[in-house]
């Protein structure tokens, strides 16, 4: 044999598939080692399962049927604002069925007897009743004989204790409003509420386009800053005629603006409040409102 020959032959390339298959079995592939199994993390379970408890907590109970929060079943007695009452009540003057509470939210059943710095309270249902009121009727007390009270007008309309929200005096007509409602009446006294009133006043004259403007972009009225919605003159009526949109409820505020101009303001009268006006609702006649005007009133 040729050695050259027989070096090609080793040496050289197999051709495809030629290599020789072993039948002998190949040894397994060990196994990675592998630590333990890490456990999962159970810690956001182990807090949700825990109850955390303050000392001394009391553990809230279900609202029952009819029963009201004791702030609220004091302030629909009529003696105060929700705000007011939970004072006394964190002050230890509000005792219910002879046992003292000054717990936030305590709730109270109509059953249940509500003393009140020394007095057994009687809730009423709220009453909102609104009144066109004529002249020579005015909200004060201490006038005297000689100008009736408002409340005559509205006598009869309900047993509960109302009143007036805001001032008029006799000669001021138009929409006044009376409630037992606390929180309402004093939600219409503040000087910062935001909602509108529009009054058609009187002038003893014609009131110039310039002193019109000035009043539109405000004022200061004893020191307050006044500020004015709207002003302008009544279509079809003369100059003297007037209409004016802010947000006081106070009439003399209105008054106060016109004779800071050297007017005479003759009559005013209120034709909307908050929403409210005087359709079908003729001079010295009043209605009950709706439950969507309360509704209206209580989100202004």
């Amino acid at each position: 044999m040729n050695n050259k020959e027989g070096n090609n032959k080793r040496g050289g390339a197999r051709p495809a598939g030629s290599r020789p298959n072993s039948n002998k079995p190949k040894p397994a592939m060990q196994k990675r080692a592998q630590g333990p199994k890490k456990a999962k993390p159970t810690a956001k379970i182990e807090e949700a399962d825990k109850v955390v408890k303050k000392p001394n907590q009391v553990a809230k109970r279900l609202k029952e049927k009819d029963e009201i929060r004791l702030n609220k079943y004091i302030s629909n007695s009529g003696v105060c604002s929700r705000r007011d009452a939970d004072i006394y009540i964190q002050s230890g003057n509000v005792k219910v069925n002879g046992v003292p509470v000054t717990e936030m939210g305590y709730l109270v059943k109509p059953t249940d007897v509500v003393n009140f710095d020394g007095k057994v309270l009687t809730p009423e249902k709220k009453v909102y009743i609104l009144l066109n009121k004529p002249k020579n009727f005015t909200t004060a007390l201490d006038e005297g004989q000689e100008y009736r009270n408002v409340l005559e007008l509205v006598k009869g309309s309900t047993t509960a204790k109302i009143a007036p929200i805001g001032r008029m005096d006799k000669n001021t007509t138009g929409l006044l409003l009376f409630t037992n409602d606390t929180d309402m009446i004093r939600k219409f006294t503040l000087p910062n509420q935001k909602s509108s009133k529009i009054y058609q006043v009187s002038l003893d004259k014609n009131l110039k386009f310039e002193d019109l403007e000035k009043i539109n972009k405000g004022l200061v009225i004893d020191g307050h800053r006044v500020f004015v919605e709207d002003v302008s003159y009544i279509e079809n009526e003369a100059k003297s005629e007037v209409g004016l949109k802010l947000r006081s409820a106070n009439v003399k505020v209105v008054r106060s603006i016109f004779e800071q101009f050297s007017y005479d303001v003759l009559r005013i009268d209120r034709v909307s409040f908050a929403g409210l006006t005087k359709k079908n609702l003729p001079r010295g006649n009043w209605r009950l409102l709706t439950d969507q005007e309360i509704i209206n009133l209580k989100n202004v």
